[in-house]
């Protein structure tokens, strides 16, 4: 996956505790405790694992999170992701055969 305007990537095996804010999209596949924050798209890899809240305009899944997580656009959680709190988005997406607890929130846009 490649894009024009990716502002961060997070490699598999990085380990980051605290506020992570991008400006543009960002790639997480490390583990990161703590929270995150773009104005963008934020994509959560397969390899990570992510114990945080998440605000971003799209946030993609396919890893482990456990938190509560904002969308502002859409939120999709794709195979073989785990998610675990609360969404909150417009437009919620969840393929077949993720492993999902927890509660949505379906907010329309303002």
């Amino acid at each position: 996956m490649t894009h024009s305007n990716m502002a961060a990537i997070i490699e598999e095996g990085c380990k980051l505790e605290g506020n992570l804010s991008f400006n543009g999209v960002a790639r997480i596949a490390g583990l990161v405790n703590g929270s995150i924050f773009s104005n963008d798209t934020v994509i959560i890899s397969e390899a990570a694992v992510v114990n945080a809240d998440i605000i971003a305009d799209v946030i993609l899944i396919s890893g482990v999170v456990k938190g509560n997580i904002k969308a502002s656009s859409r939120v999709e959680i794709i195979k073989p992701a785990r998610f675990e709190g609360t969404i909150t988005t417009p437009s919620l997406v969840v393929e077949d055969g993720v492993i999902f607890h927890g509660t949505t929130k379906m907010h329309e846009h303002n």
